[in-house]
């Protein structure tokens, strides 16, 4: 292990089996945390490469205590984070207006690194009971079409690098790996990216895979369809510049997506958007989130009939009804 840390400090990239190594030892133990802190330091002055980011998927993946749901034809919302924006959790919020379109939902989510509330932390405050239990998750997404898989109890080099990327506090390569390692390996997925570069890279990564997938960046840095700027967007059939008009939607304001300070303030928006009661920007960034998912998982509709859905979604309160379901099974 010291061979593969050594490299990196001195800024050689490692092999796709030598970038396997390495996470697999920071899964057993073998790296202690100072080595960790250093891995992590290594990356975060040069960008990851593909064969690096590759062989750390490889590790993951194979580690992984993996979990069957509905034959993988379920859906994924899982942005990088990371994009320093501190907006209140959207794509988690989608995942319940897509649940309430009526499309399976398995969401892999942690603790916010370097934002006030990631994915993770707003579920616990509102009493989800992470798990790693089959049936627990099965029996979820059969009632409630969604369920919450916490990326540490499924992944023990994630477990494992935890506490030294929150002490870091800083976005790491590990942001990277996140969405593209969800132990259900689903058959569709979107994924917000901090940065174009990343984008292109999960692109290249999903096109060798049997799933339909979007990628997204919104050009001004958010890791999601922000509407405060055109949207770059990825997916099987290659690259489209979307505008918030082609969603039917106006263009925001950045201030207007602001998250909060803390998880009970990011929890407060998130409770008046799936009650309808939001700010029309907080609703209609949700709404444009959930359509791409929606078009993800249908295929065969437009943007426009998507958002439809999707606004329908919160507005019947679907979207509420299986939040509160799945609140209430806990």
């Amino acid at each position: 292990m010291k061979n593969l840390i050594n490299k990196l400090l001195e800024s050689q990239r490692l092999t796709r089996p030598e970038a396997f190594s390495l996470m697999q030892g920071i899964a057993n133990g073998s790296v202690n945390e100072s080595q960790m802190a250093a891995v992590l330091s290594a990356y975060i002055m040069r960008a990851i490469s593909l064969e690096e980011l590759q062989g750390f998927r490889d590790a993951l993946l194979e580690l992984a205590r993996k979990v069957e749901l509905n034959n993988g034809e379920v859906i994924d919302l899982c942005g990088t984070g990371g994009d320093g924006k501190n907006t209140f959790n959207i794509s988690t919020l989608s995942a319940f207006v897509v649940a309430g379109a009526g499309i399976p939902v398995a969401k892999h989510g942690n603790y916010g690194v370097s934002s006030a509330s990631g994915s993770s932390n707003v579920m616990e405050h509102f009493g989800y009971k992470f798990s790693n239990d089959f049936d627990k998750l099965k029996r979820e997404l059969h009632s409630t079409n969604v369920c919450f898989m916490h990326a540490p109890l499924f992944h023990p080099a994630l477990k494992a690098i935890g506490p030294i990327r929150k002490q870091l506090g800083v976005k790491t390569f590990f942001n990277i790996l996140g969405p593209l390692v969800n132990p259900s390996n689903p058959k569709f997925q979107v994924s917000g990216v901090f940065n174009i570069e990343v984008g292109r890279i999960y692109s290249y990564l999903l096109q060798s895979e049997s799933k339909n997938f979007t990628v997204v960046h919104s050009l001004d840095g958010y890791d999601e369809v922000s509407l405060t700027s055109d949207i770059k967007v990825f997916t099987k059939n290659g690259e489209e510049l979307l505008t918030p008009q082609k969603f039917g939607l106006n263009i925001l304001r950045q201030e207007e997506l602001h998250g909060g300070t803390s998880v009970p303030e990011a929890a407060e928006i998130f409770k008046s958007i799936l009650e309808n009661k939001a700010t029309a920007a907080q609703k209609n960034v949700v709404i444009a989130n959930s359509a791409l998912a929606i078009k993800c998982f249908k295929g065969d509709i437009s943007l426009i009939d998507s958002v439809d859905l999707a606004r329908e979604s919160i507005e019947s309160g679907s979207a509420l009804k299986s939040f509160k379901n799945l609140i209430n099974q806990q």
